[in-house]
């Protein structure tokens, strides 16, 4: 792929490490956005892989934005005038954010190091987040006078509800992957040379299941994080009809019935 990201295969899973560690794997270039958005495509595309694993290499999951880059008003964030940055927000950091929450294959962020400000947003758009103990957390956006332009007030609200997530916000305040795991951020925190093999792991619990099911399982629990019931009704119908249709459906029924025969017969 490109130079921000390294893709790892292991069968139907893919490591996608973020490889800037002297920048602390800060999203600093509209190249740094591409590769992740044209990474994501292209796995999404790929029918042979049913999960993803997103870590850090270094000390660091993700800094966030590269403040370098902002002080010069250059890169993904700050530009000459309000409607250029505006417009710059839109083509980078959020479209990272976009590709990240449309792409259908179950996602994994294994939190290595720091998860600042857009990393920590990083990690909510996917859909199981484990933690190193030595992983540090922060919504530190306010630090630097700014507000959260990637979508996280959005993502945050999502994991942890409104009142924590505007504690997090307004404060700025880091945290570390115990409290991370009280918060309901994490759903647990392992030794820091066991993360990658438990997000793994984790991993192939997933991929052991029919692809196009998990696609749709994943997609479903998306939309119905802001529809209606009764359009999840409808979406759930549609794609039921889909995936009875599959061998995969059919081979999984097939020994389901055949282990579990019943041993008697009635009227």
């Amino acid at each position: 792929m490109g130079e921000f990201l390294s893709v790892e295969r292991r069968g139907k899973i893919a490591i996608l490490t973020m490889i800037k560690p002297e920048s602390m794997n800060a999203i600093g270039t509209h190249a740094d956005c591409d590769d992740i958005i044209e990474t994501l495509r292209a796995l999404g595309e790929d029918r042979g892989v049913s999960a993803i694993i997103l870590t850090g290499s270094g000390k660091a999951f993700s800094a966030g934005g590269n403040l370098k880059s902002m002080q010069e008003r250059q890169g993904i964030g700050v530009l000459d005038q309000p409607d250029s940055t505006r417009a710059n927000y839109r083509r980078g950091v959020q479209a990272v954010i976009r590709a990240l929450m449309d792409c259908e294959v179950p996602m994994i962020a294994a939190v290595n190091g720091h998860a600042i400000g857009l990393g920590c947003d990083l990690a909510c758009t996917c859909d199981i987040r484990i933690a190193a103990e030595s992983a540090k957390f922060a919504c530190s956006f306010i630090k630097v006078g700014i507000v959260p332009g990637d979508g996280g007030a959005w993502l945050l609200q999502k994991v942890l509800g409104y009142p924590r997530a505007a504690e997090l916000f307004l404060t700025g305040d880091r945290f570390d992957a115990a409290t991370a795991k009280d918060y309901g951020l994490v759903t647990e925190v392992v030794p820091d040379d066991e993360l990658l093999d438990r997000a793994v792991a984790i991993a192939e619990r997933i991929v052991c299941n029919p692809p196009r099911a998990l696609r749709l399982t994943k997609r479903l629990l998306r939309e119905a994080q802001h529809s209606r019931m009764s359009d999840i009704l409808e979406l759930s119908a549609a794609y039921q009809a889909i995936v009875h249709e599959t061998a995969d459906n059919r081979e999984a029924i097939n020994a389901f019935v055949e282990k579990r025969a019943p041993v008697f017969t009635g009227d």
